[in-house]
């Protein structure tokens, strides 16, 4: 299983963490992906002045909204063992 998790802090929300949230989690519904991916959100990752920030298996990426959906097919959905 590949674990998501999207920092919700305030730094984070004003850039956009809501958006990116919906964006993931619209993929895995479309995709059929809920027993493959875990998504959750983070209080704070620490990153602030990079947000949004994203973790995928521990790995630390910057994330908007608008390349939040390629980012998901790139980096989260290349991860998935089928």
């Amino acid at each position: 299983m590949v674990k998501v998790e999207i920092s919700i802090g305030s730094s984070c929300h004003v850039k956009g963490a809501g958006q990116v949230l919906d964006i993931f989690r619209d993929r895995i519904k479309e995709k059929n992906l809920g027993d493959k991916v875990e998504l959750a959100g983070k209080f704070c990752i620490g990153k602030c002045t990079e947000g949004v920030c994203v973790t995928v298996d521990g790995e630390l990426f910057s994330v908007d909204p608008q390349s939040a959906k390629k980012f998901f097919e790139k980096e989260v959905e290349r991860r998935i063992t089928v």
